[in-house]
Protein backbone atom coordinates (compact mmCIF):
# COMPACT_ATOMS: atom_id res chain seq x y z
CA UNK A 1 0.00 0.00 0.00
CA UNK A 2 3.00 2.32 0.82
CA UNK A 3 4.14 2.28 -3.45
CA UNK A 4 0.80 3.64 -4.63
CA UNK A 5 0.46 7.05 -2.37
CA UNK A 6 0.63 10.02 -5.11
CA UNK A 7 3.39 11.69 -5.70
CA UNK A 8 2.76 14.75 -7.60
CA UNK A 9 5.24 16.65 -10.34
CA UNK A 10 6.45 19.78 -9.47
CA UNK A 11 9.37 22.68 -11.33
CA UNK A 12 9.94 25.83 -10.64
CA UNK A 13 8.06 29.01 -11.20
CA UNK A 14 9.10 31.01 -14.05
CA UNK A 15 10.15 34.16 -13.33
CA UNK A 16 8.52 36.67 -15.39
CA UNK A 17 10.55 39.38 -16.74
CA UNK A 18 7.97 42.99 -16.57
CA UNK A 19 8.97 44.10 -20.42
CA UNK A 20 6.99 46.88 -20.92
CA UNK A 21 3.47 46.47 -23.06
CA UNK A 22 3.47 42.47 -21.11
CA UNK A 23 0.35 41.80 -18.82
CA UNK A 24 2.36 40.96 -15.78
CA UNK A 25 3.75 44.75 -16.05
CA UNK A 26 0.48 46.33 -16.29
CA UNK A 27 -0.83 44.58 -13.13
CA UNK A 28 1.90 45.16 -10.99
CA UNK A 29 1.74 48.90 -12.59
CA UNK A 30 -1.92 48.92 -11.33
CA UNK A 31 -1.87 47.15 -7.83
CA UNK A 32 1.33 49.71 -7.27
CA UNK A 33 -1.11 53.06 -8.14
CA UNK A 34 -3.61 51.33 -6.08
CA UNK A 35 -1.50 51.14 -2.91
CA UNK A 36 -0.26 54.86 -3.39
CA UNK A 37 -0.31 56.60 -0.51
CA UNK A 38 -2.95 54.00 1.55
CA UNK A 39 -2.10 52.79 4.84
CA UNK A 40 -3.57 49.17 5.49
CA UNK A 41 -4.63 48.42 9.35
CA UNK A 42 -3.11 45.24 10.08
CA UNK A 43 -4.32 43.33 13.29
CA UNK A 44 -3.40 40.59 15.44
CA UNK A 45 -5.21 37.51 14.48
CA UNK A 46 -5.71 35.17 16.88
CA UNK A 47 -8.40 32.25 17.06
CA UNK A 48 -9.53 33.14 14.02
CA UNK A 49 -10.79 36.85 15.48
CA UNK A 50 -9.11 40.22 14.39
CA UNK A 51 -7.67 41.46 17.75
CA UNK A 52 -6.11 44.74 18.13
CA UNK A 53 -3.95 45.91 21.05
CA UNK A 54 -3.21 49.53 22.71
CA UNK A 55 0.32 49.08 21.09
CA UNK A 56 0.13 50.66 17.73
CA UNK A 57 3.26 51.17 15.19
CA UNK A 58 3.48 51.79 11.65
CA UNK A 59 5.41 50.10 8.48
CA UNK A 60 7.44 53.04 6.94
CA UNK A 61 7.93 52.71 3.11
CA UNK A 62 12.03 52.79 2.91
CA UNK A 63 12.19 55.03 0.16
CA UNK A 64 9.52 57.75 1.42
CA UNK A 65 9.44 56.88 4.78
CA UNK A 66 6.25 59.54 5.13
CA UNK A 67 4.40 56.96 3.74
CA UNK A 68 3.20 54.50 6.36
CA UNK A 69 2.48 51.72 4.45
CA UNK A 70 0.44 49.56 7.00
CA UNK A 71 -0.85 50.29 10.74
CA UNK A 72 -0.32 47.21 12.96
CA UNK A 73 -0.17 46.51 16.76
CA UNK A 74 1.96 44.13 18.83
CA UNK A 75 0.75 41.28 20.62
CA UNK A 76 1.53 41.53 24.15
CA UNK A 77 2.34 38.14 26.43
CA UNK A 78 -1.76 37.76 27.08
CA UNK A 79 -2.34 37.76 23.50
CA UNK A 80 0.54 35.67 22.82
CA UNK A 81 -0.63 32.82 25.35
CA UNK A 82 -4.11 32.87 24.41
CA UNK A 83 -2.40 32.16 20.33
CA UNK A 84 -0.92 29.11 21.87
CA UNK A 85 -3.72 27.68 23.39
CA UNK A 86 -5.79 28.61 20.43
CA UNK A 87 -3.40 26.82 18.02
CA UNK A 88 -3.02 23.93 20.58
CA UNK A 89 -6.77 23.77 20.89
CA UNK A 90 -6.33 22.06 16.94
CA UNK A 91 -3.44 20.26 16.75
CA UNK A 92 -4.11 16.75 17.31
CA UNK A 93 -6.85 17.52 14.58
CA UNK A 94 -4.53 19.16 12.42
CA UNK A 95 -1.77 16.52 12.83
CA UNK A 96 -4.45 13.27 11.91
CA UNK A 97 -5.25 14.99 8.65
CA UNK A 98 -4.41 13.39 5.71
CA UNK A 99 -0.63 14.74 4.28
CA UNK A 100 -2.17 14.76 0.82
CA UNK A 101 -5.45 17.34 2.00
CA UNK A 102 -2.69 19.17 3.66
CA UNK A 103 -0.48 19.16 0.62
CA UNK A 104 -3.29 20.49 -1.49
CA UNK A 105 -3.80 23.88 0.93
CA UNK A 106 -0.43 24.63 0.23
CA UNK A 107 -0.27 23.44 -3.66
CA UNK A 108 -3.66 26.01 -3.84
CA UNK A 109 -1.94 28.89 -2.10
CA UNK A 110 1.00 28.28 -4.85
CA UNK A 111 -1.58 28.97 -7.81
CA UNK A 112 -3.21 31.52 -6.01
CA UNK A 113 0.33 33.44 -5.81
CA UNK A 114 1.31 32.18 -9.22
CA UNK A 115 -2.12 34.26 -10.58
CA UNK A 116 -4.37 35.93 -9.22
CA UNK A 117 -2.65 37.36 -6.21
CA UNK A 118 0.94 37.67 -7.84
CA UNK A 119 0.78 41.84 -8.65
CA UNK A 120 -0.60 42.01 -5.11
CA UNK A 121 2.17 40.34 -2.99
CA UNK A 122 4.97 41.54 -5.28
CA UNK A 123 3.56 45.81 -5.04
CA UNK A 124 3.09 45.64 -1.65
CA UNK A 125 7.25 43.91 -1.43
CA UNK A 126 7.90 46.56 -3.55
CA UNK A 127 6.59 49.36 -1.57
CA UNK A 128 6.85 47.87 1.79
CA UNK A 129 10.48 46.48 1.71
CA UNK A 130 11.81 48.90 -0.96
CA UNK A 131 12.29 45.92 -3.44
CA UNK A 132 12.84 46.31 -7.33
CA UNK A 133 10.64 44.57 -9.96
CA UNK A 134 12.92 41.43 -10.12
CA UNK A 135 14.15 41.57 -6.67
CA UNK A 136 10.42 41.09 -5.12
CA UNK A 137 9.52 38.61 -8.10
CA UNK A 138 12.75 36.18 -7.55
CA UNK A 139 11.57 36.56 -3.60
CA UNK A 140 7.49 36.99 -2.71
CA UNK A 141 6.67 35.19 -6.12
CA UNK A 142 8.65 32.40 -7.47
CA UNK A 143 10.67 31.24 -4.50
CA UNK A 144 7.92 31.51 -2.21
CA UNK A 145 5.64 29.49 -5.26
CA UNK A 146 8.50 27.35 -5.12
CA UNK A 147 8.34 26.67 -1.07
CA UNK A 148 5.18 25.71 -0.81
CA UNK A 149 5.24 23.55 -4.43
CA UNK A 150 8.45 21.59 -3.13
CA UNK A 151 7.48 21.23 0.06
CA UNK A 152 4.11 19.84 -0.16
CA UNK A 153 6.00 17.26 -3.12
CA UNK A 154 8.55 16.39 -0.40
CA UNK A 155 5.76 15.89 2.21
CA UNK A 156 4.21 13.63 -0.13
CA UNK A 157 7.65 12.06 -1.11
CA UNK A 158 8.56 11.48 2.65
CA UNK A 159 5.07 9.39 2.96
CA UNK A 160 6.35 7.10 0.43
CA UNK A 161 9.73 6.31 2.68
CA UNK A 162 8.66 3.63 3.97
CA UNK A 163 10.98 0.35 6.03
CA UNK A 164 11.90 -3.31 4.51
CA UNK A 165 9.07 -5.90 6.32
CA UNK A 166 9.61 -9.74 6.38
CA UNK A 167 6.92 -12.46 5.48
CA UNK A 168 5.87 -12.24 9.32
CA UNK A 169 5.74 -9.01 10.06
CA UNK A 170 4.93 -5.37 8.24
CA UNK A 171 7.00 -2.52 9.37
CA UNK A 172 5.47 1.30 8.29
CA UNK A 173 6.87 4.57 9.03
CA UNK A 174 3.95 7.45 9.79
CA UNK A 175 5.49 10.60 9.65
CA UNK A 176 4.10 12.76 12.35
CA UNK A 177 4.09 16.68 13.32
CA UNK A 178 5.91 17.61 16.12
CA UNK A 179 3.60 17.42 19.50
CA UNK A 180 3.21 20.86 18.37
CA UNK A 181 2.82 21.35 14.79
CA UNK A 182 0.46 24.31 15.13
CA UNK A 183 2.21 27.68 14.32
CA UNK A 184 2.62 31.20 15.63
CA UNK A 185 3.64 33.29 12.59
CA UNK A 186 5.68 36.48 14.27
CA UNK A 187 6.50 38.61 10.72
CA UNK A 188 8.74 41.38 10.53
CA UNK A 189 8.00 44.98 11.30
CA UNK A 190 9.73 45.83 8.30
CA UNK A 191 7.71 43.38 6.12
CA UNK A 192 4.14 43.64 7.54
CA UNK A 193 2.60 44.27 4.74
CA UNK A 194 3.36 41.81 2.09
CA UNK A 195 3.18 39.09 5.17
CA UNK A 196 -0.33 39.89 5.85
CA UNK A 197 -1.04 39.59 2.20
CA UNK A 198 0.32 36.15 2.36
CA UNK A 199 -1.33 34.82 5.61
CA UNK A 200 -4.48 35.98 3.75
CA UNK A 201 -3.50 33.76 0.84
CA UNK A 202 -3.35 30.79 3.23
CA UNK A 203 -6.33 31.01 5.22
CA UNK A 204 -8.31 31.30 1.44
CA UNK A 205 -6.30 28.61 0.19
CA UNK A 206 -8.21 26.44 3.14
CA UNK A 207 -5.67 26.74 5.74
CA UNK A 208 -7.67 26.74 9.35
CA UNK A 209 -7.35 29.65 10.99
CA UNK A 210 -6.12 28.44 14.56
CA UNK A 211 -3.25 26.43 12.53
CA UNK A 212 -1.34 28.88 11.53
CA UNK A 213 -1.90 32.78 14.48
CA UNK A 214 -0.33 35.95 13.16
CA UNK A 215 1.17 37.89 15.93
CA UNK A 216 3.28 40.82 15.07
CA UNK A 217 5.55 41.43 18.58
CA UNK A 218 8.18 43.12 20.38
CA UNK A 219 11.31 40.31 19.57
CA UNK A 220 12.35 39.92 23.86
CA UNK A 221 8.14 40.08 24.79
CA UNK A 222 7.66 36.99 21.69
CA UNK A 223 10.29 35.22 22.55
CA UNK A 224 10.12 35.10 26.51
CA UNK A 225 6.51 33.96 26.14
CA UNK A 226 6.96 31.10 23.78
CA UNK A 227 9.61 29.78 25.52
CA UNK A 228 8.06 30.06 28.30
CA UNK A 229 5.46 27.37 27.20
CA UNK A 230 5.72 23.59 27.88
CA UNK A 231 4.26 22.97 24.56
CA UNK A 232 7.19 24.75 22.31
CA UNK A 233 8.20 22.27 19.99
CA UNK A 234 10.78 24.40 17.48
CA UNK A 235 11.67 27.46 16.59
CA UNK A 236 12.31 28.70 12.77
CA UNK A 237 14.32 31.77 13.34
CA UNK A 238 15.81 34.40 10.85
CA UNK A 239 17.29 37.49 11.75
CA UNK A 240 20.60 38.09 14.22
CA UNK A 241 23.20 36.17 15.70
CA UNK A 242 22.48 38.01 19.34
CA UNK A 243 18.68 37.19 19.00
CA UNK A 244 19.21 34.03 17.62
CA UNK A 245 21.75 33.20 20.62
CA UNK A 246 19.09 34.84 23.22
CA UNK A 247 16.57 32.40 22.32
CA UNK A 248 18.62 29.00 22.77
CA UNK A 249 19.96 30.62 25.87
CA UNK A 250 16.34 30.89 26.96
CA UNK A 251 15.35 27.55 25.63
CA UNK A 252 18.54 26.14 27.09
CA UNK A 253 17.38 27.21 30.77
CA UNK A 254 13.60 25.97 30.08
CA UNK A 255 14.40 22.41 29.30
CA UNK A 256 13.36 21.08 32.29
CA UNK A 257 9.83 22.24 31.78
CA UNK A 258 9.34 21.15 28.07
CA UNK A 259 7.13 18.53 26.72
CA UNK A 260 9.71 17.60 24.12
CA UNK A 261 13.56 19.00 23.78
CA UNK A 262 12.54 21.98 21.55
CA UNK A 263 14.39 22.36 18.10
CA UNK A 264 15.78 25.31 16.60
CA UNK A 265 16.44 26.64 13.05
CA UNK A 266 18.53 29.63 12.43
CA UNK A 267 19.51 31.28 9.69
CA UNK A 268 21.74 34.16 10.62
CA UNK A 269 23.35 36.11 8.04
CA UNK A 270 26.91 36.23 6.32
CA UNK A 271 29.86 37.82 5.67
CA UNK A 272 30.58 36.66 1.96
CA UNK A 273 33.06 36.43 -0.38
CA UNK A 274 33.73 36.29 -3.97
CA UNK A 275 37.42 34.96 -4.39
CA UNK A 276 38.77 35.92 -7.95
CA UNK A 277 41.72 33.55 -9.21
CA UNK A 278 44.43 35.30 -12.10
CA UNK A 279 42.74 32.92 -14.76
CA UNK A 280 38.96 34.12 -14.14
CA UNK A 281 36.87 35.72 -16.99
CA UNK A 282 36.91 39.84 -15.73
CA UNK A 283 34.00 40.36 -17.37
CA UNK A 284 31.62 37.67 -15.52
CA UNK A 285 33.64 38.80 -12.30
CA UNK A 286 32.52 42.30 -12.43
CA UNK A 287 28.73 41.75 -13.43
CA UNK A 288 28.36 38.99 -10.75
CA UNK A 289 30.25 41.32 -8.05
CA UNK A 290 27.59 44.18 -9.00
CA UNK A 291 24.61 42.13 -8.84
CA UNK A 292 25.91 40.12 -5.30
CA UNK A 293 27.43 43.10 -3.28
CA UNK A 294 24.18 45.55 -4.43
CA UNK A 295 21.16 44.29 -5.92
CA UNK A 296 18.50 44.90 -3.24
CA UNK A 297 21.38 47.17 -1.44
CA UNK A 298 23.00 44.43 -0.15
CA UNK A 299 20.50 43.44 2.17
CA UNK A 300 20.75 40.17 1.39
CA UNK A 301 21.78 37.31 3.88
CA UNK A 302 24.12 35.95 0.77
CA UNK A 303 25.28 39.36 -0.44
CA UNK A 304 29.14 39.17 -1.40
CA UNK A 305 30.87 42.02 0.72
CA UNK A 306 34.13 41.26 0.91
CA UNK A 307 36.04 40.75 -2.91
CA UNK A 308 39.69 39.32 -3.01
CA UNK A 309 41.06 40.11 -6.39
CA UNK A 310 44.91 39.21 -7.60
CA UNK A 311 47.27 42.06 -8.55
CA UNK A 312 47.61 41.03 -11.72
CA UNK A 313 43.93 41.39 -12.71
CA UNK A 314 43.04 44.06 -10.65
CA UNK A 315 43.59 46.71 -13.01
CA UNK A 316 41.02 45.53 -15.44
CA UNK A 317 38.89 44.56 -12.67
CA UNK A 318 39.07 48.18 -10.93
CA UNK A 319 38.24 49.81 -14.23
CA UNK A 320 35.43 47.64 -15.29
CA UNK A 321 33.97 47.78 -11.90
CA UNK A 322 33.98 51.72 -11.49
CA UNK A 323 32.84 52.33 -15.28
CA UNK A 324 29.90 50.24 -14.50
CA UNK A 325 28.83 51.62 -10.89
CA UNK A 326 28.13 54.57 -12.72
CA UNK A 327 25.49 53.36 -14.22
CA UNK A 328 23.58 52.07 -11.14
CA UNK A 329 20.50 54.03 -10.53
CA UNK A 330 19.17 53.97 -7.19
CA UNK A 331 15.81 55.58 -6.55
CA UNK A 332 11.91 54.94 -6.26
CA UNK A 333 11.30 50.95 -7.46
CA UNK A 334 7.47 51.43 -7.69
CA UNK A 335 8.06 54.80 -10.10
CA UNK A 336 10.92 54.14 -12.17
CA UNK A 337 11.56 50.41 -13.18
CA UNK A 338 15.20 51.29 -14.64
CA UNK A 339 16.04 51.47 -10.91
CA UNK A 340 18.41 48.75 -9.84
CA UNK A 341 18.05 48.93 -5.91
CA UNK A 342 16.56 51.17 -3.43
CA UNK A 343 16.29 52.59 -0.10
CA UNK A 344 17.60 50.27 3.09
CA UNK A 345 14.93 48.85 4.93
CA UNK A 346 14.69 51.58 7.60
CA UNK A 347 16.71 53.96 9.85
CA UNK A 348 18.14 51.37 12.23
CA UNK A 349 19.33 50.17 9.18
CA UNK A 350 20.63 53.77 7.89
CA UNK A 351 22.26 54.57 10.59
CA UNK A 352 24.17 51.32 11.30
CA UNK A 353 25.75 51.62 7.44
CA UNK A 354 26.19 55.32 7.75
CA UNK A 355 28.72 54.23 11.17
CA UNK A 356 30.85 51.82 8.33
CA UNK A 357 30.73 54.85 5.37
CA UNK A 358 32.76 57.03 8.39
CA UNK A 359 35.14 54.01 9.48
CA UNK A 360 35.64 53.54 5.40
CA UNK A 361 35.89 57.63 5.18
CA UNK A 362 38.62 57.80 8.28
CA UNK A 363 41.16 54.47 8.79
CA UNK A 364 44.19 54.35 7.36
CA UNK A 365 43.92 51.30 5.56
CA UNK A 366 40.41 52.13 3.53
CA UNK A 367 40.14 54.18 0.69
CA UNK A 368 36.42 54.96 -0.56
CA UNK A 369 36.94 54.23 -4.55
CA UNK A 370 33.15 54.77 -5.69
CA UNK A 371 30.31 55.77 -3.82
CA UNK A 372 30.14 57.08 -0.16
CA UNK A 373 27.52 59.13 0.47
CA UNK A 374 24.06 58.57 2.13
CA UNK A 375 20.70 60.76 2.67
CA UNK A 376 17.93 60.14 4.76
CA UNK A 377 15.69 63.17 3.96
CA UNK A 378 13.30 60.91 1.59
CA UNK A 379 14.12 57.87 1.75
CA UNK A 380 17.15 56.08 3.93
CA UNK A 381 19.29 56.09 0.43
CA UNK A 382 22.90 54.89 0.56
CA UNK A 383 24.90 54.70 -2.68
CA UNK A 384 26.51 51.62 -3.74
CA UNK A 385 30.13 52.06 -1.98
CA UNK A 386 33.20 50.64 -3.29
CA UNK A 387 36.44 50.12 -0.65
CA UNK A 388 39.41 49.27 -1.28
CA UNK A 389 40.99 47.57 1.99
CA UNK A 390 44.93 47.44 2.68
CA UNK A 391 44.02 44.83 5.99
CA UNK A 392 42.65 42.06 5.20
CA UNK A 393 41.46 42.12 8.63
CA UNK A 394 39.95 45.31 9.16
CA UNK A 395 36.61 45.08 11.06
CA UNK A 396 35.30 45.68 7.51
CA UNK A 397 36.25 42.76 5.96
CA UNK A 398 35.18 40.66 9.22
CA UNK A 399 31.68 41.98 10.29
CA UNK A 400 28.70 42.11 8.76
CA UNK A 401 27.32 45.14 7.24
CA UNK A 402 24.11 44.47 5.65
CA UNK A 403 24.15 47.33 3.30
CA UNK A 404 25.32 48.28 -0.12
CA UNK A 405 29.01 48.40 0.57
CA UNK A 406 31.68 46.14 -1.08
CA UNK A 407 35.18 46.24 0.54
CA UNK A 408 38.27 45.01 -1.86
CA UNK A 409 41.12 43.09 -1.14
CA UNK A 410 44.27 42.92 -3.80
CA UNK A 411 46.24 40.38 -2.94
CA UNK A 412 49.27 39.26 -4.64
CA UNK A 413 49.22 36.42 -7.10
CA UNK A 414 51.94 33.97 -5.94
CA UNK A 415 50.20 34.20 -2.59
CA UNK A 416 46.81 32.97 -3.70
CA UNK A 417 47.20 29.78 -1.61
CA UNK A 418 47.35 31.89 1.27
CA UNK A 419 43.86 33.88 0.37
CA UNK A 420 42.22 30.58 0.46
CA UNK A 421 43.40 30.41 3.98
CA UNK A 422 42.84 34.14 5.08
CA UNK A 423 39.09 33.42 3.55
CA UNK A 424 38.80 30.80 5.54
CA UNK A 425 39.66 32.53 8.66
CA UNK A 426 38.80 35.85 8.89
CA UNK A 427 35.33 35.66 9.72
CA UNK A 428 33.06 33.62 12.08
CA UNK A 429 30.53 33.18 9.45
CA UNK A 430 30.26 30.50 6.67
CA UNK A 431 26.68 31.53 4.27
CA UNK A 432 28.05 31.63 0.81
CA UNK A 433 31.32 32.06 -1.03
CA UNK A 434 32.66 31.95 -4.49
CA UNK A 435 35.11 31.28 -6.49
CA UNK A 436 36.05 32.59 -10.23
CA UNK A 437 38.66 30.83 -12.39
CA UNK A 438 38.95 28.49 -15.32
CA UNK A 439 41.55 26.04 -13.83
CA UNK A 440 39.90 22.66 -12.83
CA UNK A 441 43.19 22.15 -10.53
CA UNK A 442 42.24 25.57 -8.80
CA UNK A 443 38.94 25.42 -8.45
CA UNK A 444 39.45 21.34 -6.97
CA UNK A 445 41.65 22.65 -4.29
CA UNK A 446 39.04 25.49 -3.47
CA UNK A 447 36.39 23.16 -3.21
CA UNK A 448 38.72 21.47 -0.90
CA UNK A 449 40.32 24.32 1.52
CA UNK A 450 37.06 26.19 1.70
CA UNK A 451 35.09 23.21 2.24
CA UNK A 452 33.91 24.99 5.51
CA UNK A 453 34.04 28.06 4.51
CA UNK A 454 30.18 28.56 2.97
CA UNK A 455 27.40 26.27 3.45
CA UNK A 456 25.95 27.00 -0.48
CA UNK A 457 29.41 27.53 -2.46
CA UNK A 458 29.49 28.81 -6.12
CA UNK A 459 32.01 28.55 -8.94
CA UNK A 460 31.82 30.98 -11.66
CA UNK A 461 28.78 32.44 -10.62
CA UNK A 462 27.43 34.79 -7.95
CA UNK A 463 27.04 34.67 -4.39
CA UNK A 464 23.57 35.23 -4.43
CA UNK A 465 19.99 33.57 -5.94
CA UNK A 466 19.68 30.07 -4.34
CA UNK A 467 16.92 28.98 -6.19
CA UNK A 468 14.08 25.68 -4.38
CA UNK A 469 15.32 22.40 -5.16
CA UNK A 470 18.06 23.77 -7.27
CA UNK A 471 20.65 25.05 -4.47
CA UNK A 472 19.22 23.99 -0.88
CA UNK A 473 19.70 27.43 0.69
CA UNK A 474 21.61 27.99 4.32
CA UNK A 475 25.59 28.21 6.07
CA UNK A 476 27.25 26.61 9.19
CA UNK A 477 29.66 28.29 11.61
CA UNK A 478 27.55 31.23 13.06
CA UNK A 479 25.67 31.49 10.10
CA UNK A 480 23.17 29.45 11.36
CA UNK A 481 21.90 25.63 11.29
CA UNK A 482 22.17 24.67 8.30
CA UNK A 483 19.28 22.80 7.71
CA UNK A 484 18.99 23.48 3.89
CA UNK A 485 15.51 24.72 3.59
CA UNK A 486 14.42 24.13 -0.40
CA UNK A 487 15.71 21.10 -0.20
CA UNK A 488 14.28 17.23 0.62
CA UNK A 489 15.04 16.79 3.79
CA UNK A 490 14.65 20.27 5.55
CA UNK A 491 10.48 18.66 5.81
CA UNK A 492 12.23 15.94 8.43
CA UNK A 493 13.86 18.98 10.55
CA UNK A 494 9.74 19.27 11.46
CA UNK A 495 8.85 15.72 11.95
CA UNK A 496 8.65 13.07 14.39
CA UNK A 497 8.40 10.10 12.71
CA UNK A 498 7.03 7.39 14.75
CA UNK A 499 8.11 3.74 13.62
CA UNK A 500 5.49 0.84 13.55
CA UNK A 501 5.90 -3.40 13.66
CA UNK A 502 2.79 -5.64 13.25
CA UNK A 503 3.71 -8.89 13.15
CA UNK A 504 0.87 -11.55 11.74
CA UNK A 505 2.23 -14.87 13.17
CA UNK A 506 1.72 -15.88 17.29
CA UNK A 507 4.62 -15.89 19.28
CA UNK A 508 4.29 -19.62 20.16
CA UNK A 509 7.38 -20.03 22.84
CA UNK A 510 8.99 -17.68 25.30
CA UNK A 511 12.69 -19.47 25.55
CA UNK A 512 15.31 -19.48 22.42
CA UNK A 513 16.75 -22.28 20.38
CA UNK A 514 19.81 -22.30 22.23
CA UNK A 515 18.42 -23.11 25.44
CA UNK A 516 17.21 -26.54 24.80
Amino acid sequence: RWQHRSAIEVTNEPILEFKPGSPERAALQKALADLKGKTEAIPCVVGGEEVWTSSVRYQLSPFNHAHKVAKYCYADKELINKAINAALAVRKEWDLKPVQDRAQIFLKAADMLSGPRRAEVLAKTMIGQGKTVIQAEIDAAAELIDFFRFNAKYALELENSQPISVDISTNSMVYRGLEGNVVLWKPSDTALLSSYAVYRILLEAGLPPNVLQFVPADGPVFGDAVTSSPHLCGINFTGSVPTFKRLWKQVSENLDRYRNFPRLAGECGGKNFHLVHSSAEVGSVVNGTLRSAFEYGGQKCSACSRLYAPDSLWPQIKEKLLEEHKKIKVGDPAQDFGTFFSAVIDDKSFARIKKWLEHAKTSPNLTILAGGGCDDSVGYFVEPCIVESKDPQDPIMKEEIFGPILTVYVYPEKRYKEVLELIDTTTPYGLTGALFAQEKRVIDEARSLLRNAAGNFYINDKSTGAVVAQQPFGGSRISGTNDKPGGPHYILRWTSPQAIKETHVPLEDWCYAYMQ
